[in-house]
């Protein structure tokens, strides 16, 4: 194990990850989560109107399903709890994920793709944010004086293959057709297992180390209660739906109204991917000198700017700025929210983490209900303002949960 006091001293979060096993590790397994989740979801809608026979509408509503993510998280999160090593969960949940997308490749009907997304897919979801409350546990045995700045570089895997993702995706539909597609993004959740064959992480709790027998005592008088994650995370859910909005109706404004070629509109959605490898890492860095929470706060109100950019643009230049300030309010809530979601319940790192990934399902299918009521009173772009109100409402709530949770804000020693 290499001096990582040391290594962060000099600067050298990349040599931390590089040089601890278990977060090389959780970057390579992150990976090829990022890029089955990312090959699979592009492809889903077609895959259900042209191989199921779903119309539209009925394709619209799949996504509703990922309401039930706080459920499965909830129970995900306070089993892994219980265990001495959660990554034990975490492989099971990649070989539950490979049959559950087998399953969806050969379904035959529309409700058989609905019942595997809302229960086995669910799970599998749900095990794999785990990888998460590992690399929190090896932070908490050995801090790095860098935390923010580890997690962020760990979690970097998973935005890469998330941009690889839709490319193979659309290669492997046009060549092999859509339900091979959706068995190579099983191939690819079970992959990920693969990198922590073998790895043990013993489960941490305030002031505790859970033994081999598996054996802890908790100081009663210590725990924490779980509402302010709960309040953190619905929060969250109001910024974060703002995405599904962005995809779903940003390339309509730009085909329909401003006329903007086909390789333009490409590169302004691409903008946000780009943007949040080269932002997450920085906001690492800002939040271990000023506290994860209140960068949090900030960053959402980016995210008001630039949703009221998309609303008001008129130029593909405006877009793309808008984009980038989408990119820095998502580099903060999915690269650093984690670290927030820990703080406020450390007595649960497991459920912190699994509830915390749930929320960005469900915040997907609650910004195509706020979507879709939105483009029907307001269309498009004044569809926009929806997202940009509901993050006032987060920032506001946040900012207001910050000063009431004084601990948030403290930065681990």
């Amino acid at each position: 194990m290499p001096d990582q006091a040391v290594l962060t001293r000099s600067g050298s979060t990349l040599g931390v990850v590089l040089g601890t096993r278990l977060y090389r590790r959780a970057v390579v397994s992150l990976f090829f989560g990022g890029l089955g989740l990312s090959i699979a979801m592009p492809q889903l809608s077609l895959f259900l109107v042209q191989d199921l026979g779903a119309s539209l509408p009925v394709a619209g509503l799949f996504f509703l399903t990922n309401l039930a993510a706080p459920g499965l998280g909830f129970l995900v999160g306070r089993w892994s709890d219980r265990m001495t090593d959660r990554l034990s969960l975490f492989k099971v949940g990649a070989v539950v994920g490979l049959l559950g997308w087998v399953a969806m490749a050969f379904a035959t009907e529309v409700w058989m793709a609905f019942a595997v997304n809302l229960t086995v897919l669910g799970f599998a979801g749900a095990t794999g944010s785990l990888i998460f409350a590992a690399v929190r546990d090896q932070l908490t045995l050995e801090p790095t004086g860098a935390d923010n700045r580890v997690m962020s570089t760990v979690r970097l895997g998973f935005s890469a293959g998330f941009m690889t993702g839709p490319l193979v995706g659309s290669v492997v539909g046009g060549v092999a057709g859509l339900r091979v597609t959706l068995v190579a993004a099983g191939v690819c959740t079970l992959v990920q297992a693969l990198p922590v064959l073998g790895q043990r992480v013993a489960r941490v709790v305030p002031d505790h180390l859970v033994g081999a027998d598996g054996t802890v005592s908790p100081d009663p008088s210590r725990r924490t209660s779980i509402v302010p994650l709960v309040v953190f995370l619905g929060l969250g859910v109001l910024a974060m739906c703002g995405d599904t909005v962005k995809f779903a109706y940003l390339p309509i404004y730009m085909e329909l109204q401003l006329g903007t070629p086909d390789w333009l509109r490409g590169l302004v959605i691409s903008t946000q991917s780009v943007g949040m490898l080269v932002l997450i890492p920085l906001m690492g860095l800002l939040a271990d000198r000023f506290g994860a929470h209140r960068l949090v706060v900030a960053n959402v109100l980016l995210g008001v700017v630039a949703n009221l950019g998309f609303m008001v643009g008129g130029s593909e230049l405006v877009l793309i700025g808008a984009t980038l300030l989408n990119a820095a309010m998502w580099a903060t809530l999915g690269g650093i929210g984690i670290t927030v979601a820990h703080e406020l319940y450390p007595d649960g790192i497991g459920m912190a983490s699994s509830l915390y990934f749930s929320a960005i399902r469900f915040a997907g299918a609650i910004g195509g209900v706020a979507g879709g009521l939105g483009v029907a009173w307001l269309g498009v772009p004044g569809v926009f303002l929806v997202p940009a109100l509901l993050c006032v409402v987060a920032a506001v709530g946040l900012l207001l949960q910050a000063v009431a949770q004084p601990r948030a804000l403290t930065r681990r020693p």
